[in-house]
């Protein structure tokens, strides 16, 4: 009896082991298929053997959610744990106002130079294009080799304040001929469909209510400056009005 005990423990264990690894290679299978849907490549090859690779990855939320728990399994996290990274990680993204694109050159041809790297690559969204707000520095500096960073895009118009990818199917990331003598006059074109991409799904739970935190008192903090700012002014125009009245004052008394 107690063998048989035992024999089926052992069988139910063996079957839980069996299910986690075939759950965990799903769940890689999983990643590895999101982040192939936002990641564009193209390569090109010389005569000579000499080569240069561009890789670019669009931070949709789908691909944000799937790198967050993909980190929070390998780690063995807690759900505080990975709250707290994901609070760091969309601080760092800026996707409330910015568009990410992480970008890797695999360069073994000619030394590139991307300085200034803001007019090396651009986002085209309907008919307009738009420089990077922001991208990592080091993209400035020649390098044979591997070079990875992140590129921000404006998410919204600097004049009107509009959304730019509402009712936006596909954006196109545009590498400029000059990235490499490699290209051969070609410009690099990469083309995501973002119809179905919604950052704000992603803000939920702790994590959101921290980031949302965090925005409002920026918030905050731009409303008191601007109302210093008019109070200041206010106070100017109250002084020349009482200088003027003062002076129409005298005036009518001679």
């Amino acid at each position: 009896m107690k063998k048989t005990a035992i024999l089926i423990i052992m069988l139910i264990s063996a079957a839980a082991l069996l299910c986690g690894s075939s759950a965990e290679h799903a769940f890689a299978d999983t990643f590895d298929q999101v982040l192939l849907r936002w990641t564009k490549w193209e390569k090109k090859v010389d005569r000579d053997g000499g080569s240069i690779e561009i890789r670019a990855t669009y931070y949709s939320a789908e691909y944000i959610e799937a790198m967050i728990q993909k980190e929070a399994k390998d780690n063995l996290w807690t759900q505080s744990e990975a709250d707290d990274y994901k609070y760091k990680f969309l601080s760092t993204l800026r996707l409330d106002e910015l568009i990410p694109i992480n970008i890797k050159f695999i360069n073994n041809g000619p030394t590139m130079y991307l300085g200034p790297f803001d007019i090396m690559v651009k986002m085209r969204i309907g008919n307009k294009t738009y420089k990077p707000s922001d991208y990592d520095r080091r993209f400035n500096f020649k390098f044979q080799g591997e070079k990875e960073g992140l590129a921000f895009f404006p998410r919204f118009d600097e004049k009107t304040g509009k959304d730019l990818l509402k009712d936006v199917k596909s954006v196109t990331l545009e590498f400029s001929p000059a990235v490499s003598p490699l290209l051969e006059g070609r410009t690099i074109s990469f083309v995501w469909n973002v119809a179905d991409d919604n950052p704000q799904k992603l803000y939920e739970g702790k994590a959101a209510s921290r980031l949302e935190t965090d925005r409002l008192i920026k918030r905050l903090e731009k409303l008191r400056k601007d109302k210093a700012e008019e109070e200041s002014k206010l106070s100017a125009i109250n002084g020349e009005i009482d200088t003027i009245q003062k002076r129409l004052d005298e005036l009518a008394k001679q």
